[in-house]
C-alpha cells in the first residue's frame, strides 16, 4: 500500500476536522494564511509529545513569521484534549480516526518501524501557502530536531 505523496506546487487537500473540543476546523476558512500541517502517530506517546512540544515552544516565532501550527493524527477528540491539557499545547490538534486527511497527504502508509516494515502514520510536516498550495513537504521525519529544522528552513 503505498499512499502519492504530494510536493511544493500541488493543492492542498481541503479537509475538515474536529479539534479536541469537537468543533470543526478546516482547512478552507484557513485560506490567506500560511499554515504548517504536521500528522503525528498518536497522542500521549513519547517522541509525539517531544516533537508536540517543540511546537508549543516555538509557537511565538512560527505565529510572528506568518504560520499557524495544526497537528494531526488518527486519535479522538477526547484523547487529544489529555494530550493537549497535559502538555500546554495551545495550537489545534485535529482528529482523523478514517484517516481520510491522513492518506489524501500521503501521511500513511507502509514505513519502516524497528527494520520492520509496517502499515501506519508516516510522521510527515506539510508548510501550506495563503492560495492553499504546498510550499514544502516533509515525509518521514524525526520527532526530535525536527522543528528546529522546519524554523530555520523558513526562517522562522
Amino acid at each position: 500500500m503505498i499512499s502519492t505523496r504530494l510536493e511544493a506546487g500541488d493543492a492542498a487537500p481541503d479537509f475538515s476536522l474536529p479539534d479536541a473540543d469537537g468543533g470543526e476546523v478546516s482547512l478552507a476558512a484557513l485560506r490567506g494564511q500560511r499554515v504548517i500541517i504536521y500528522f503525528y502517530p498518536a497522542a500521549m506517546t513519547p517522541g509525539c509529545t517531544k516533537q508536540a512540544c517543540d511546537f508549543r515552544d516555538s509557537r511565538d516565532d512560527l505565529a510572528g513569521a506568518g504560520y499557524t501550527v495544526l497537528g494531526i493524527s488518527p486519535d479522538k477528540p477526547a484523547k487529544l484534549a489529555k494530550f493537549r491539557d497535559r502538555d500546554g499545547l495551545s495550537f489545534p490538534l485535529l482528529s482523523d480516526p478514517g484517516l481520510e486527511v491522513l492518506k489524501a497527504y500521503g501521511a500513511y502508509g507502509e514505513k519502516m518501524l524497528y527494520g520492520k516494515t509496517t502499515v501506519g502514520v508516516i510522521r510527515s510536516t506539510f508548510v501550506i501557502d495563503a492560495q492553499g498550495k504546498i510550499e514544502r513537504a516533509y515525509y518521514g521525519v524525526k520527532a526530535t530536531g525536527h522543528v528546529a529544522r522546519l524554523r530555520k528552513d523558513l526562517a522562522a
